[in-house]
C-alpha cells in the first residue's frame, strides 16, 4: 500500500527534477547568449579598428596633400596677380587661414592693401535694424546703397565704396573711409585696425558651418555681403573652411542662391593647402571675368581653377 510519505517523496522528486531541468536549460541559454554577445563584441572591435585605420590613412593623406600644396603653392601661383591689389575682409575666419592666404597672395605678386575684420554682430538677427540704420548713417556723401534691404547687401554696398576702386580710382576719400570704419568699430560691428586702402579685388574669408537656430540666416548675410562686393569691383572671392559648403555655411548659401551670386567665386576648403592655392587662382579668374565653385565639397565644380 502506498503511504503518504511515499507521495510526499514522489512530489518532492518531481519538483526537484523540474528545478534541475530549468537550471540546466537556463545555464545553456546563458552560455549561448554570452557566446553571441562575445562574437558581436569582437566584430564591433574589428570594425572600430578598421575605421580607425581608414581615418588615420585619410588624415595622413590630407597632411601629405597639404604639405605638397604648401611646397608647390608658391610656384603654382607665381605672378598670377602681378601688379594687382587685394583687400581682405574677414567674418568668422581663422587667423591662420588669413595669414596663409595673405602670404600666398604676396607670392603671387599681389599687394594686400589691408584687412578689415568684421565681428559676429554683423550676422546677429537681434541687431539687424541697428545695422541697417548705421549703414545709411555712415554712407559717404554722393555714394549709394543697393536697393536690397538685407543687411548683407547693405554692408557690402557700404564697404564696396571704401575697399574697391572704380576705373583705377578710389571711390571715397581717406577721411570718409576712416569715418565708416570708426563707426562700425564703435558700434561693435568691426574690430579696431588700420583702414584698408582701395584695391582692385576683394577676398572675403569666413569659417565653416554656423550653428544655432538662425544659422542659415547668418550665413546668408556673409554670402550676400560677398556678392555685393563682387558687383562693386573687378571681382570677389568668398572662401570658407571645410564645412562652409553646408546648408548653414556661407559658401553653401552662396552656391544655392545662383541668381544673386552668379558672378561670385567660392572656395570651400581654405583651411587646406589646395584650398589656399585655389583661392589665389580664383582671384585671377575673377580678374579675367570668370567665376567658379572650388574645393572638396560635392557642390564644387573642381578642386582648383583651371590655369
Amino acid at each position: 500500500m502506498i503511504s503518504l510519505r511515499y507521495h510526499v517523496v514522489s512530489i518532492t522528486a518531481v519538483f526537484l527534477a523540474l528545478a534541475v531541468g530549468v537550471f540546466l536549460g537556463a545555464s545553456g541559454l546563458s552560455d549561448r547568449l554570452l557566446s553571441a554577445v562575445s562574437a558581436q563584441r569582437d566584430d564591433l572591435s574589428t570594425q572600430v579598428d578598421r575605421l580607425t585605420g581608414e581615418r588615420d590613412s585619410l588624415l595622413a593623406a590630407q597632411r601629405s596633400a597639404d604639405e605638397f600644396a604648401a611646397r608647390v603653392g608658391p610656384t603654382a601661383v607665381r605672378g598670377v596677380l602681378a601688379g594687382q591689389t587685394v583687400a581682405v575682409v574677414t567674418l568668422g575666419a581663422d587667423p591662420a587661414d588669413r595669414d596663409a592666404i595673405v602670404a600666398l597672395a604676396g607670392q603671387a605678386g599681389a599687394a594686400v592693401t589691408g584687412r578689415l575684420a568684421l565681428t559676429d554682430a554683423v550676422t546677429d538677427p537681434a541687431r539687424v535694424d541697428e545695422l541697417r540704420a548705421l549703414t545709411a548713417q555712415l554712407l559717404p556723401s554722393g555714394a549709394q546703397l543697393p536697393a536690397a534691404s538685407d543687411t548683407g547687401s547693405l554692408v557690402g554696398g557700404l564697404l564696396g565704396g571704401l575697399l574697391l576702386t572704380k576705373d583705377g580710382q578710389p571711390r571715397a576719400t581717406p577721411e570718409q573711409a576712416q569715418t565708416v570704419v570708426a563707426g562700425l568699430t564703435t558700434a561693435g560691428f568691426a574690430t579696431q585696425g588700420d583702414v584698408p586702402q582701395p584695391a582692385t579685388l576683394v577676398l572675403v574669408l569666413t569659417g565653416g558651418a554656423l550653428q544655432g537656430v538662425d544659422a542659415g540666416d547668418a550665413a546668408a548675410v556673409t554670402a550676400r555681403l560677398a556678392a555685393e562686393l563682387d558687383r562693386a569691383g573687378a571681382g570677389a572671392v568668398l572662401a570658407g573652411r571645410s564645412g562652409s559648403a553646408g546648408s548653414t555655411g556661407p559658401v553653401g548659401v552662396a552656391r544655392a542662391d545662383r541668381g544673386a551670386t552668379a558672378g561670385l567665386t567660392t572656395v570651400d576648403d581654405v583651411d587646406t593647402g589646395a584650398g589656399r592655392v585655389a583661392t589665389v587662382l580664383a582671384l585671377r579668374e575673377q580678374l579675367d571675368g570668370g567665376a567658379g565653385r572650388y574645393g572638396s565639397a560635392p557642390t564644387a565644380d573642381a578642386a582648383v581653377p583651371a590655369t
